[in-house]
């Protein structure tokens, strides 16, 4: 019995099978099957029920995974205890936005590779809602304006957002001239969002109204480059469109109010070194970043 045949196996217990856990390892799903059948062996017992929909705990397993998943907790901390100074090892799994993060946190995230080789990255591309408990990863990189939750949320980084809308579009319908003008525009959005403006020192919301959502800011970019809508939408997604003029910022008497970048983590006393790593050097990168750094335009 090692740490990886028993990481592996609280993964597949959190995953729910072979192949779910295996994109979480990132290993081969015949690598994850080895592991599973050394621990079996060495512990002489059925730990888990294959099926055709997955892998299911038997009660052997259900007992064994809390115990497993301590153990591997332990270790980790103690590896990190005896070797503070030393290269950052392991994984770190991080869920990134899709919006954007491909384009703006991936090459930051690559120099983090490059600069601790014996770490291993795997980041997950998704604009949804990520449970990173569930999901079985280490942080999250989350921009906007944090609900309330339970996870432990580190600021790496400001977000300017602008309400923009095309040349088009406001020749056809104008554009709004204070907040409450907007719900009488077409506003593209991602939901049910609400839209947040400053009038001084007062913050204004808004209920924005409109017949194209979309779970991608990518695509609200796109729809408000064709004249669709307004769009609320931050800025180092806009600012190339911006410079061009597909795009004017409009409404700039009442601009919203900075949003956050923030590396999320689930509770616990303290963060592991590399989720420390990976905050400290986006706060360096943010503040190097034209895209992030400074208002764009406007």
């Amino acid at each position: 019995m090692d740490i990886d045949e028993l990481q592996t196996f609280v993964e597949v217990a959190d995953a729910g099978g072979i192949s779910p856990a295996a994109v979480r390892l990132g290993v081969s799903k015949s690598m994850v099957s080895r592991r599973l059948a050394r621990l079996e062996a060495g512990l002489g017992v059925q730990l888990l029920a294959r099926t055709t929909r997955g892998a299911a705990l038997t009660e052997a397993g259900t007992a064994f995974r809390d115990h497993a998943a301590r153990i591997c907790a332990e270790i980790e901390a103690a590896r990190e205890t005896i070797l503070p100074e030393g290269p950052l090892r392991g994984r770190l799994r991080i869920a990134a936005p899709l919006s954007f993060g491909p384009t703006h946190f991936a090459p930051m995230l690559a120099e983090l590779a490059r600069r601790h080789p014996a770490l291993h990255i795997h980041t997950c591309y998704s604009d949804r809602f990520v449970d990173l408990i569930a999901e079985g990863f280490d942080c999250a990189i989350r921009v906007g304006y944090l609900a309330d939750s339970n996870l432990i949320a580190r600021g790496i980084g400001p977000i300017y957002t602008k309400l923009v809308a095309s040349p088009d579009y406001i020749s056809a319908r104008g554009e709004p001239e204070s907040p409450d003008e907007v719900p009488a525009h077409e506003a593209l959005m991602q939901g049910t969002e609400r839209w947040q403006f400053k009038d001084g020192a007062n913050v204004v919301t808004v209920h924005p109204q409109g017949r194209f959502k979309a779970d991608s800011g990518v695509a609200l970019v796109a729809a408000a480059k064709a004249g669709l809508g307004i769009a609320y939408l931050p800025d180092c997604l806009t600012y190339e469109h911006l410079l061009s003029g597909a795009l004017v910022p409009i409404m700039t008497r009442y601009p919203p109010p900075p949003a956050g970048a923030y590396i999320v983590r689930p509770p616990g006393a303290h963060p592991a070194r590399k989720i420390q790593a990976l905050a400290e050097f986006l706060i360096e990168a943010f503040g190097q970043s034209p895209h992030f750094a400074r208002p764009v335009g406007g």
